[in-house]
């Protein structure tokens, strides 16, 4: 079973295209992240409001409106993002099963429970390097690593199709409704 859910990945990839590899930002449309990923829209919808209300995306308006980054790539983390999309989340839940020790007969000694569980103490500290390796990574971080392994034209092919997309929006809106 997956600590985070599958929004998180999403999120994570859908803000990679919002964002080269020199850190400059993109604008996209939901529908189109959806479509360019092959991922749910209705789904990525839920994501990109968590999103919004964390204050890492910005809704721009008009008939070519979606999305943008609403900081710096460099200011947004991962932890930022898993947290905007999931929430915080633990990833050990301590039962405090030391008290129920059959040799205790009912009555756990002090010694036995006094301060923290050893083993919550090991997981609380996991949880603590894993959220600082998370806050560590940015998107420009992500978007530079993924700059270096992805051949040069595959970025122009993507802005190139986004661009497509707001293009044919435009045409779209440019068409009138009634007869003239």
């Amino acid at each position: 079973m997956s600590l985070y859910s599958a929004g998180v990945e999403y999120g994570i990839h859908c803000l990679l295209f919002l964002v080269d590899e020199r850190g400059d930002s993109r604008e996209s449309s939901v529908r189109d992240l959806a479509e360019l990923q092959g991922v749910p829209q209705e789904y990525l919808a839920k994501v990109f409001t968590k999103l919004a209300r964390a204050g890492l995306v910005a809704a721009t308006e008009g008939v070519r409106g979606g999305f943008r980054l609403a900081r710096p790539s460099d200011e947004i983390t991962v932890l930022d993002i898993v947290n905007a999309i999931d929430g915080p989340k633990k990833i050990f839940d301590c039962r405090e099963i030391r008290e129920r020790c059959a040799v205790f007969e009912g009555s756990a000694p002090g010694w036995a429970t006094e301060g923290t569980c050893a083993i919550h103490a090991v997981m609380l500290g996991a949880q603590k390097r894993m959220e600082e390796a998370l806050a560590q990574q940015t998107i420009l971080d992500l978007a530079r690593r993924f700059g270096r392994k992805a051949p040069a034209e595959f970025g122009q092919k993507v802005n190139d199709w986004m661009g497509e997309r707001r293009e044919g929006k435009a045409s779209a809106s440019d068409i009138p409704l009634t007869p003239v």
